[in-house]
C-alpha cells in the first residue's frame, strides 16, 4: 500500500515534471527527408566523373590508375578512343557495395575526373543498382550549377597547350 502511494504522490509528479521540461527544449530530430542535417567537411559519399567546362567533355581518359588504386577493386572500365584518337571509358562502373569510400581513386586521378561527392542517399532495392555507370556518374551537362570541385588543371590538355604557345 505505501508502495502504491509513493508511486502516485512522488513517481509521476517527477514524471511529469521531465515531460513538462522537455516540451520546452529544441527539438533534437529533424524533418528528414524535408530538412538534412549538413555532412561533416571531410565526408565522403558518393563518386561523381567531371567534365571541362569548355566543351562538356568527359575529363576521364580510362588511364586505369583509380582501378589500380581501388584496395577493394569496385571500379570497372574499358577504355576506347575518339575519332581524332582522345581516349575516354567506354564502360566505367562503380561497385559501391565494395567499394569503402576511402578516397584512393579520387587521390590516383591524373586528370582530376573522379571525385567522392556529398550524397548519401543512394539506398535501393537490389544489388545490382549499387553497379553505377558512367551514365549514372557523369555530371549533367549543360551544367544547372558551378562545379563545387576547385581544379588544379581547369584547362583540357590541347586547351592549354594552345592557350601558352598560340600559333
Amino acid at each position: 500500500m505505501l508502495r502504491v502511494l509513493k508511486e502516485i504522490f512522488i513517481a509521476i509528479p517527477i514524471g511529469m515534471f521531465t515531460v513538462l521540461k522537455q516540451m520546452f527544449h529544441k527539438p533534437v530530430t529533424l524533418n528528414y527527408p524535408f530538412v538534412k542535417e549538413p555532412m561533416m567537411p571531410r565526408y565522403r559519399g558518393l563518386h561523381f566523373l567531371e567534365r571541362y567546362d569548355s566543351d562538356g567533355s568527359e575529363r576521364c581518359v580510362c588511364c586505369g590508375l583509380c582501378a589500380a588504386s581501388c584496395p577493394a577493386d569496385a571500379i570497372y572500365m574499358e577504355p576506347a578512343e575518339t575519332e581524332r584518337g582522345e581516349r575516354y571509358a567506354k564502360i566505367y562502373e562503380i561497385n559501391e557495395l565494395r567499394c569503402i569510400f576511402c578516397g584512393f581513386c579520387e587521390e590516383a586521378c591524373p586528370e582530376e575526373a573522379i571525385f567522392l561527392g556529398r550524397e548519401y542517399e543512394f539506398a535501393a532495392d537490389h544489388r545490382d543498382k549499387f553497379i553505377y555507370t558512367k551514365d549514372d556518374l557523369l555530371v549533367k551537362w549543360p551544367r544547372t550549377k558551378p562545379s563545387e570541385v576547385k581544379f588544379l588543371r581547369p584547362l583540357r590538355r590541347v586547351d592549354w597547350q594552345q592557350e601558352q604557345h598560340p600559333h
